[in-house]
C-alpha cells in the first residue's frame, strides 16, 4: 500500500477521514489566511470602482450612434445589474485551494464579511443598484416601458441580497464532537476535551441544512479531524 494511503485512511463515510497531526505553524498559517475571493470588497478603492464602472458604461452607450438618453440610461442600468448579479450571486465557490472547499456552495455575497448582514460593505452594495435605478427612472422621464425594464433589473439584484432570501453564512459555526471507540459524542458548548490515545476531536464546519449531531444535508462545507 502506498504512503498516501497510510497517511490518509478513508472510512465508509466520505465525511470522516483521518489526517496526520498538523504542526502549530501550519495551523497558524491556515487561520491567518483570509478569504481572498471576498476580502477585496473591503479594500481601498473597492467602492469607487462601482461608480467608475457606471460612469464608463454611461459614456460608452452615449457614444453609440442612434442611442437616446433614455435608452442609454436603461442599458447602463441593465449592464451594471447583470454584471453585479453574475459576480455576487451566480458564481459559487472560490478559485483558490486553501480552505478544503469551505466555500464551494457559497456565492460571493454569502462570503462577504463572513456572511454577516448589514455591514457597511453590504449596505453600500445594496444601495448602489437602488440609486442607479432611481437615476435611470428619473432620466427616462418615468416612461412606463423603461420603468418596468429597470425595475425588473434592480429587483433581480436586490432581492438576493435581502436577509430573508440570502441564507445566513454559518461557515464559522463549529460543531465539536468527541470521537471515542467509534462513537460520536456531541460536546456541550465551551466543553474542552484533550485528544489522547483512542480519543480524537472532530470539528465540523457547517452551514444549513446541517443540524446539531446530524450528518444529513445537501451542503458540506468542511471537516477538520485531528488526533493526538
Amino acid at each position: 500500500m502506498s504512503d498516501a494511503s497510510h497517511g490518509r485512511r478513508r472510512r465508509s463515510s466520505s465525511l470522516i477521514y483521518t489526517e496526520p497531526p498538523e504542526t502549530i505553524e501550519q495551523q497558524s498559517d491556515q487561520a491567518a489566511l483570509p478569504n481572498l475571493n471576498a476580502s477585496w470588497v473591503n479594500s481601498k478603492g473597492a467602492w469607487t470602482i462601482h461608480v467608475v464602472l457606471i460612469i464608463a458604461l454611461k459614456i460608452f452607450y452615449d457614444t453609440m450612434p442612434g442611442v437616446s438618453q433614455e435608452t442609454s440610461w436603461t442599458l447602463t442600468n441593465i449592464s451594471y445589474m447583470a454584471g453585479s448579479y453574475l459576480m455576487f450571486h451566480w458564481v459559487q465557490g472560490i478559485p483558490f485551494e486553501f480552505n478544503a472547499g469551505a466555500y464551494d456552495n457559497l456565492n460571493m455575497w454569502e462570503q462577504i464579511d463572513n456572511g454577516d448582514q448589514y455591514t457597511p460593505t453590504k449596505k453600500f452594495l445594496l444601495t448602489v443598484p437602488i440609486v442607479l435605478f432611481l437615476m435611470s427612472t428619473h432620466y427616462t422621464h418615468y416612461d412606463l416601458t423603461y420603468f418596468i425594464i429597470n425595475c425588473l433589473a434592480v429587483l433581480a439584484v436586490v432581492i438576493p441580497k435581502l436577509p430573508s432570501v440570502s441564507p445566513p453564512c454559518c461557515c464559522h459555526r463549529m460543531w465539536h464532537f468527541c470521537v471515542s471507540e467509534n462513537r460520536f459524542i456531541l460536546l456541550p458548548h465551551r466543553m474542552q476535551v484533550t485528544p489522547g490515545p483512542g480519543v480524537a476531536l472532530l470539528t465540523l464546519c457547517t452551514e444549513p441544512p446541517y443540524e446539531s449531531g446530524s450528518f444529513h444535508g445537501s451542503r458540506r462545507v468542511g471537516v477538520v479531524f485531528s488526533t493526538n
